[in-house]
């Protein structure tokens, strides 16, 4: 196995009842340019991706479609496969909780709970939301109009009394609270980690981790009248993938436990409670940290089936492109915040920030080379101290923008990378390398190599959130395949001489009449 520094993150499996939507892709994003970033930082990366497939929803939608519950998620599980080469995601491993390797990692676990005595076969009778596959105590609900019971989620609920094995959740309260006070990075924003730690001392209870009125699930061993509750047999999935139930395995030493999990806010109790306490009564390690993010409104308004306006990942990159919709994404509103998705704002981002201040700076610093240089890169001659700030700017950028990374603070990173773009874009104005050319040419080429320099940094460093776009960049500078990593910033510096390849625009405008289209 690789010696680098390893790094696992996750997506949550996403359910098969629909098709993907503005939410999958936003989830998926995030991973996938931190993967990316770690990639390119020097880690072996394991990205894992998939989608949940059992459970009472599954079971009714089949039932609704006409099909059997296999049939049904082999169309829809495919459907997230579809979009992950839509959106260029790089995961390195996709899983179905229907495959022969989670039944088997499902019913390990649930045997080491069994040996622990940390499962018990009881009762239920409580109120349970058949979409959000979770119980509800009396005092989460509320009523609509009609007098119907609904969960915090908004869902319907309905009386469920039927025989259960219980997870002995009450009793790992204090042990939770401890882990939670010993490592405080492992839930955030820190917003949703007081959110946790207030539901956790308001008291837990016994959890439900069998159902009997359903088949479409995992069958608890030695019992095959229960199917295992969903969240057990889901949240399994992330140690299915690095190995379990081989814990000796080198897959398994390596990558567990993860680096990060990254879900919806709307999940975060079962990956910050649920999933910690369900690890630890197993005898295996916590993840080590589970970051929650918002959700999407459109143009103000919350997205839903009804009201029609749910975001199709599909129809932005038709209509905007495939990395200016990754960038705005990630660029637009603090990650951990909800977002509200406007066209207006994504023209503005698109035109803005990558037409005018990044593809204009490599245009047109790439043309003057072009023009004056015959495509030649410049030799390099002593710089000044306004040069040498900017390069300082640009080669630094690695180690400004790690740490943001880090806290998945991705809008920040974006901001700081900007800063330099803006930087060279003042560069160029105070130059002014068309005058020089008449005045001092050796002079221009200094300023030209240290803005290709600026723009090779630049491009680099962009690589995770807009990877085709910055690999066109790159080509245009004529930087090799094995040049392109952070580390390469500081030693695989651009070569007087060499022949730079006729450049072309990356990020077009567009039109107000596209906005509003």
């Amino acid at each position: 196995m690789s010696e680098k520094p390893r790094y696992y993150i996750t997506t949550p499996i996403y359910y098969v009842n629909d098709d993907p939507h503005i939410g999958h892709a936003y989830t998926t994003l995030a991973c996938d340019v931190l993967a990316r970033f770690k990639r390119l930082d020097g880690f072996d990366v394991h990205f894992l991706t998939g989608t949940d497939e059992h459970g009472q929803k599954v079971e009714k939608a089949a039932d609704v479609a006409g099909i059997d519950p296999k049939a049904f998620t082999d169309k829809v599980s495919q459907r997230f496969r579809d979009l992950l080469g839509a959106m260029n995601f790089s995961n390195d491993d996709f899983i179905r909780t229907t495959e022969d390797r989670h039944i088997a990692s499902v019913q390990a676990i649930w045997a080491r709970l069994i040996e622990r005595k940390e499962i018990y076969l009881g009762s239920y009778a409580g109120w349970y939301a058949v979409r959000d596959e979770a119980f509800y105590g009396e005092g989460e609900l509320t009523k609509d109009a009609a007098g119907q019971r609904l969960a915090p989620s908004g869902a319907p609920v309905e009386w469920v009394e039927e025989p259960s094995y219980f997870f002995r959740l009450s009793a790992w309260q204090d042990r939770l609270l401890k882990f939670y006070e010993e490592n405080p990075d492992f839930i955030a924003p820190n917003s949703r980690r007081n959110e946790v730690i207030s539901f956790v001392k308001s008291g837990l209870q016994d959890l439900s981790v069998s159902r009997v009125s359903f088949k479409w699930g995992v069958p608890v061993p030695g019992d095959d009248a229960h199917v295992m509750y969903v969240w057990l047999d889901a949240l399994t999935n992330y140690i299915t993938a690095a190995g379990f139930p081989d814990t000796e395995s080198e897959m398994f030493n390596r990558y567990w436990p993860a680096d990060l999990h990254m879900v919806g806010k709307d999940i975060l109790r079962f990956h910050a409670v649920y999933w910690p306490a369900f690890l630890m009564a197993a005898g295996l390690e916590p993840p080590k940290r589970v970051f929650a993010h918002g959700w999407w409104t459109n143009e103000g308004q919350k997205i839903s089936k009804s009201l029609g306006n749910v975001i199709s990942p599909y129809d932005l990159v038709d209509q905007y492109g495939l990395d200016q919709t990754r960038y705005f994404l990630l660029r637009e509103v603090p990650f951990g915040n909800d977002g509200d998705f406007s066209k207006s704002s994504m023209i503005s981002r698109m035109n803005n920030e990558l037409a005018n201040d990044y593809g204009n700076l490599a245009q047109r610093v790439l043309s003057m080379i072009t023009k004056n240089l015959d495509g030649q890169m410049p030799a390099q001659g002593d710089f000044t101290d306004e040069d040498k700030r900017l390069l300082e700017a640009a080669t630094s950028l690695p180690e400004i923008v790690r740490p943001l990374m880090d806290a998945q603070t991705f809008h920040e990173a974006l901001e700081r990378i900007w800063v330099v773009i803006r930087a060279s874009n003042a560069y160029v104005d105070h130059q002014a390398p068309w005058v020089l050319r008449k005045s001092d040419p050796p002079r221009m080429g200094t300023v030209l190599y240290v803005l290709a320099e600026t723009i090779r940094c630049l491009a680099i460093m962009t690589q995770p959130f807009m990877p085709e776009s910055s690999r066109q960049m790159l080509d245009q500078l004529a930087v090799p395949p094995d040049g392109r990593s952070f580390s390469s910033i500081a030693t695989n510096k651009l070569m007087p001489g060499t022949v730079l390849p006729r450049p072309q625009g990356i990020f077009p405008r567009f039109s107000d009449e596209e906005a509003s289209a």
